[in-house]
């Protein structure tokens, strides 16, 4: 399945290179992550009442960003609120709201991504939003979550672009069903392993056996490593990888050249130049069993355990952020809720869920890659990961047949 791209785009390179057909996500290769089958959807939005929505910022030749906003339901979060937990991989990075969430183990505010010097921005837009929302009146104070990750190599980042329009955008667009992924929202200006990265998601349902539940995964990729997909080490056959120039990696006759090379101040890629970020990732893990924080953040240290199979190392300047929720009905809560009789599941039917955990985390960053396309700006370009050159690795490894 080739990637074809038209003459007016690259008549155009400021602009998103338009695909003649739809990129396939991972599964639509014979790609299949794990043991568990993936929701209808295989999206984040498997999970009941979960909403996604985005708002994609492009402008001239150097604004490539945008918002994506995950809803954990339809309804008012400050007045209902879900249970939920932050895990930190790595910690360089802007989250907003992390603490408040793990004092007091809940969500009173949808969960926005966006660049990095936009949070502020974002976060100012979504608490006016939320204020104006009925029955808020009364409202003092508020603690909006907002995560991000750099995608200064193709952005204007110091304009910081997005404006209240665009985040209001993403909360009320926000909606269940398919979710679209690749360059798209906050993933408009990412890139991953040295390719384009983006939003990306998948899901698994458990057994009726092992509870039934649903949980679902949605990244906004943007790091660094040595990409593997299913254990195939497509980083590696492609020539494109950390550390590269150190090892003496030789790049295969036919690559296409680095995008991290040349055209800058350094030869080297990002992911090697010290002192520079080397990109981030926030994963949003989404599940409908009736679970505590602490079993949240348990779920949130397995994340990471799925990032590290598709090849990151979290690198010094990485930021690796999980943010997880609850939507059961049985654990939300009210404010100035009394006591409280919950459902809470037991530390022994939680492994399930944390295999579940990490298959659709791994399977959310492939379909990042496999779904974004090539963007450019006077800032740079990243290519879209090579389908055919990398469904060929994947065959020689026994990965697809």
């Amino acid at each position: 399945m080739p990637v074809l791209i038209s003459l007016a785009a690259l008549l155009l390179p400021a602009a998103v290179q338009a695909q003649d057909a739809p990129r396939p996500r991972a599964r639509d290769l014979g790609i299949e992550v794990g043991v568990f089958t993936p929701g209808a959807h295989n999206a984040i939005t498997d999970v009941a009442g979960v909403l996604v929505g985005h708002a994609t910022v492009m402008a001239g030749d150097d604004v490539r960003t945008g918002v994506t906003a995950i809803r954990p339901h339809g309804g008012n979060l400050y007045r209902d609120r879900v249970p939920a937990a932050i895990h930190v991989g790595n910690g360089f990075g802007k989250l907003l709201g992390v603490t408040q969430v793990r004092e007091l183990g809940e969500l009173e505010t949808p969960i926005l991504l966006t660049c990095t010097l936009c949070v502020w921005k974002a976060a100012d837009a979504m608490v006016e939003w939320a204020l104006g929302m009925e029955g808020m009146d009364g409202v003092r104070s508020i603690n909006p979550v907002v995560g991000e990750t750099n995608d200064g190599g193709l952005n204007d980042i110091r304009s910081r672009p997005v404006t209240a329009a665009q985040v209001r955008e993403a909360l009320e667009g926000a909606a269940s069903g398919p979710v679209e992924e690749g360059s798209v929202g906050a993933g408009t200006g990412t890139s991953a392993f040295g390719w384009k990265g983006g939003i990306g998601t998948s899901s698994r349902v458990l057994p009726e056996s092992l509870g039934g539940y649903a949980v679902g995964v949605l990244v906004q990729s943007n790091f660094g490593g040595i990409l593997q997909i299913a254990g195939a080490p497509v980083g590696r056959e492609l020539g494109r990888y950390s550390f590269r120039n150190q090892v003496g990696g030789r790049e295969p006759a036919g690559a296409a050249r680095d995008p991290d090379r040349g055209g800058g101040s350094s030869a080297l890629p990002v992911e090697e130049r010290p002192g520079e970020s080397q990109g981030s990732i926030m994963i949003v893990v989404a599940t409908d069993a009736p679970l505590s924080e602490r079993n949240l953040e348990r779920v949130g240290r397995r994340a990471i355990m799925g990032l590290s199979r598709t090849g990151s190392f979290a690198s010094n300047g990485s930021g690796d952020y999980v943010i997880t929720f609850a939507t059961a009905e049985a654990v939300r809560r009210q404010p100035g809720d009394g006591v409280r009789s919950v459902t809470d599941l037991s530390n022994d039917r939680m492994s399930a869920i944390f295999q579940a955990t990490v298959e659709a985390t791994e399977e959310a960053v492939y379909n990042s890659m496999f779904k974004a396309v090539t963007v450019s700006s006077r800032w740079g370009s990243r290519e879209a990961l090579p389908i055919e050159a990398t469904v060929d690795v994947l065959r020689r490894y026994g990965v697809v047949r």
